[in-house]
């Protein structure tokens, strides 16, 4: 089996240190995996039996053309995950739609800004687009006016806005991240708060974590509200003060998979894919 492992030419791509692993243990299990270009024109795409997103980390600057992408891609080979579900995930506003505890978001959407809307009262504010990753255009501060101002800024591009409160829990306990290939648990990571002000490094960028039973529960509810068919999924969590866990993001789109840090991790995922390729 011929399945592409999508990536970028862009220089972000040098981030993706899991993706040597990820091919062996594909090879291991039957399945000829080619790092390709998600943008470059003169790829046959029905020449794979899959296509499979993994470090397409550039999307963020050209998301219609990725998503428009993915939907021709669907067209002549099997997409991992589904076109439909990149769409979705890629905006950050799905987040209103699952039904589960989120992180309290107040959104400020393009045609509307102050005096219309005004920020809530918190201690510290997170502010970014709903379309974003790796805390790309993202601030955190103390002043309600320099917030707003970030926010009136996203909105003056033609963007929609998220601003939440910073949640020290965080910092203490860590954000958990729980893999999941096929529906199956894999691992979960607490990973370094990327708005801590400390650089993140090979040692602390993720440690090995047991979810508790509530965290376990709660990234089930969303794995019940996402839609179906998804090879791969992360549940990131985050604890409110009085401990409540709630949702901060479901990637689906293309994650960084933490295989490295988990020995049984690769096999699973490249078990997973086998079988799902297998099952038609």
């Amino acid at each position: 089996m011929k399945v592409a492992y999508v990536t970028t030419d862009d220089p972000v791509s040098r981030e993706d240190d899991e993706r040597e692993t990820a091919l062996a243990a594909w090879l291991g299990a039957g399945i000829e995996g080619s790092p390709v270009n998600w943008h470059d024109p003169a790829v046959d795409w029905s020449e794979f039996d899959a296509v499979v997103v993994r470090s397409a980390w550039d999307y963020i600057e050209r998301r219609d053309e990725f998503v428009a992408w993915a939907h021709r891609v669907e067209r002549v080979t099997r997409l991992f995950n589904p076109a439909r579900v990149l769409e979705w995930n890629t905006d950050k506003t799905y987040l209103r739609t699952l039904g589960v505890p989120i992180v309290p978001t107040f959104w400020p959407e393009p045609g509307a800004g102050p005096p219309e809307w005004e920020l809530p009262e918190w201690e510290e504010y997170v502010v970014k687009p709903a379309v974003s990753a790796g805390a790309r255009d993202t601030v955190r501060t103390a002043s309600r006016d320099d917030a707003a101002a970030h926010a009136a800024g996203l909105l003056a591009e033609g963007r929609t806005a998220m601003v939440q409160p910073y949640l020290p829990s965080v910092e203490l306990e860590g954000e958990l991240s729980l893999l999941y290939f096929g529906g199956r648990f894999s691992h979960a990571v607490r990973r370094h708060p990327m708005l801590s002000g400390a650089p993140a490094t090979a040692e602390n960028r993720a440690t090995l974590r047991d979810p508790d039973d509530d965290q376990f529960a709660l990234a089930e509810r969303v794995l019940a509200a996402v839609p179906p068919d998804l090879l791969y999924a992360r549940v990131d969590l985050v604890r409110m003060p009085d401990g409540e866990p709630v949702l901060m993001e479901a990637e689906l789109t293309e994650p960084y998979l933490f295989l490295r840090d988990e020995l049984a991790a690769p096999d699973l995922f490249a078990e997973v894919l086998a079988e799902t390729l297998k099952a038609g």
